[in-house]
């Protein structure tokens, strides 16, 4: 069994992880950390069947415990520091936070190729979202011009998400592969409300963000040529939709050598 340890223990997609960790019959949840609930019992935070572990505060809880992967739905800054721990402590990392600034993907990309610990970084675990960003990469060099509208819960801290960033970024790669000329300049010269053209990603590809009560993890890219158009959509109606990608995560990390970003590569493409 796979000893893992939950960072972010108490939010909402760390309790879905833990649920999901207890569950798995090749997995050993042995570690849960979350500042917030230190010395708290885990069944009272998750309802995870864990007899007599508690909720610990530090990412040192993990390396107390023995895990081998840490798990980590936490924010940024605190990412980017279990990330430098696990390298350090030949722990590996399964990291579905957003908001990670290039420079430190960068930098756990030399931390990982030096250390006996590996890494996977997903913008997105769910299935379908990898599927439909796939799709799209697929579409983009028959394609004149690309738009994306991503769309989340109203407690969402970063905006753009790291799933429309993602999906941007394949595209413009994907149409350079191609040989593709650029994406066609917005042509747009006034706005009567600055921002109502979204703001410009990779390839200059226009993002929008949707922040609503009620909605959980949805986008839209939408690809426009002359006379038709094709609108690729997933929808994420609850966070149990994301566990079975970080599961696949966790049992495939020790076999991933140093950094892997996004899910492709597990899902053989």
């Amino acid at each position: 069994m796979v000893r893992v340890g939950v960072l972010g223990a108490g939010g909402k997609m760390g309790r879905e992880v833990c649920r999901a960790v207890s569950g798995d019959p090749e997995l050993d949840l042995v570690a849960a950390v979350d500042p917030r609930l230190v010395g708290i019992d885990l069944r009272q935070v998750t309802g995870s069947d864990v007899a007599g572990l508690q909720v610990g505060g530090s990412v040192d809880d993990l390396g107390r415990a023995g895990a081998e992967v840490a798990v980590d739905f936490t924010v940024a800054d605190v990412a980017v520091e279990t990330m430098r721990w696990c390298a350090a402590n030949a722990v590996h990392a399964v990291v579905g936070t957003t908001g990670i600034a290039r420079s430190s993907l960068s930098e756990m990309e030399r931390l990982f190729e030096s250390s006996k610990a590996n890494c996977v970084i997903a913008a997105n675990f769910a299935i379908t979202a990898v599927l439909m960003m796939r799709f799209a990469e697929m579409a983009a060099p028959f394609m004149d011009g690309a738009e994306i509208i991503e769309l989340h819960h109203d407690g969402k801290l970063d905006a753009p998400s790291g799933t429309a960033l993602a999906s941007a970024e394949r595209l413009d790669a994907a149409r350079r592969r191609a040989g593709c000329d650029p994406w066609p300049a917005d042509r747009t010269t006034s706005s009567v409300l600055p921002g109502t053209r979204g703001g410009e990603g990779p390839g200059g590809v226009r993002i929008h963000s949707v922040r609503l009560p009620g909605l959980v993890a949805h986008q839209e890219v939408v690809l426009g040529s002359l006379g038709q158009s094709l609108t690729l959509r997933h929808d994420a109606y609850d966070r149990t939709s994301f566990v079975p990608g970080v599961l696949l995560a966790i049992k495939a990390v020790t076999e991933l050598p140093g950094l892997t970003i996004g899910l492709d590569s597990l899902l053989g493409f």
